[in-house]
């Protein structure tokens, strides 16, 4: 019989399980105690009972899947059933998300994506398939700023250059579709600066990356992972980041206040929520999961190379974080009047 077999029926029959996951679990309120999560906590008594469906709400191949696929690797490799990654994009992430918010809500279905489907799509979609309230933050995983930048054959340099260029004439600038951040990002950059700007929304960030690289569009403000791939090759422009501070990855660029454009700070936050009726138990099981998956020193050489910076939040501070962010987009939205195209 396997170790933690072994272990799991002995606690079970000392009816001492829940009591050893409790003190797991003890500390857990902040960051800085998830990140000392014990080694190889244990799930709840008969979860999970089939596979697990980690819902992707944005097409495979952004930092939002790639956190999935790592997170549902290593809970198979745990718990010896399956943990499936899928992606359900459109809408901005609505599609996704509202299979999740109608699904059972017994942990075997669990939303990944990025704090915008909660902080921006409420207030710009008239329907948006479902209430943000059916839904609460598992935990808000990682953050990481956008990448401004523009195809070489635009001629474009810097951030002056591009106010320049967006008042002498209209650019078009893709983003991962209508409320991502980069659609607010390049809104705000319209409405700061007054330069004339054409909003393209694609399906997700890395087809948004790609129309840059290729040219369809002149530019655009795009997670940062996506875009240094092509800045390395060559095939974008890259003129500065919108996080507070200089990208790990690209530390030569320079940040939108070292450039003057402090209101341009925009960070994207990647998370995972569930349905809110999901047992508490298997809600804070899955917390210690997360926690043990991304402290792993593969997950976190992932991260380094994503340019994402692990948070681990959760509970009251990640809805509080969501809920402060919601509110400062909605300010946002309403000065520039941003719509859904």
């Amino acid at each position: 019989m396997r170790p933690f077999i072994r272990r799991w029926l002995s606690r079970r029959r000392t009816g001492a399980v829940y009591g050893a996951f409790a003190a797991a679990l003890s500390g857990f309120a902040c960051q800085g105690a998830l990140a000392q999560a014990p080694a190889a906590a244990l799930p709840p008594s008969g979860y999970p009972a089939k596979p697990v469906r980690f819902v992707n709400n944005f097409p495979p191949g952004g930092p939002s899947d790639l956190l999935a696929r790592s997170v549902s690797e290593y809970l198979t490799a745990q718990t010896r059933q399956p943990f499936v990654t899928e992606n359900r994009a459109g809408a901005s992430g609505n599609i996704g998300a509202a299979a999740v918010a109608q699904s059972t809500p017994d942990g075997h279905t669990v939303l990944f994506g990025i704090d915008t489907t909660f902080t921006v799509n409420p207030h710009i979609y008239p329907q948006t398939g479902f209430r943000p309230q059916d839904l609460r933050p598992l935990m808000i995983i990682a953050s990481s700023g956008l990448l401004v930048g523009v195809h070489p054959g635009t001629g474009i340099k810097s951030l002056r250059d591009l106010i320049a260029a967006g008042k002498s004439r209209t650019l078009n600038f893709s983003s991962g579709g209508n409320g991502s951040p980069g659609h607010l990002a390049t809104q705000i950059f319209i409405d700061a600066m007054g330069v004339k700007i054409q909003h393209v929304p694609y399906k997700g960030n890395t087809p948004a990356v790609t129309a840059v690289a290729a040219g369809e569009v002149d530019g655009g403000v795009l997670a940062t992972p996506g875009m240094l791939p092509q800045v390395r090759a060559g095939r974008i422009a890259a003129l500065a980041v919108t996080s507070r501070e200089r990208s790990r990855a690209a530390p030569e660029l320079p940040t939108v206040a070292e450039a003057g454009l402090a209101e341009m700070q925009i960070e994207v936050l990647y998370g995972a929520w569930i349905p809110a009726a999901t047992p508490e138990p298997i809600m804070q099981w899955l917390q210690v999961a997360f926690a043990e998956a991304m402290r792993r020193p593969e997950t976190q050489a992932q991260l380094e190379r994503l340019d994402l910076f692990y948070a681990g939040i959760t509970g009251a501070d990640a809805a509080q974080r969501l809920s402060e962010t919601s509110a400062r987009y909605a300010r946002i939205i309403r000065a520039t009047n941003m719509k859904v195209e």
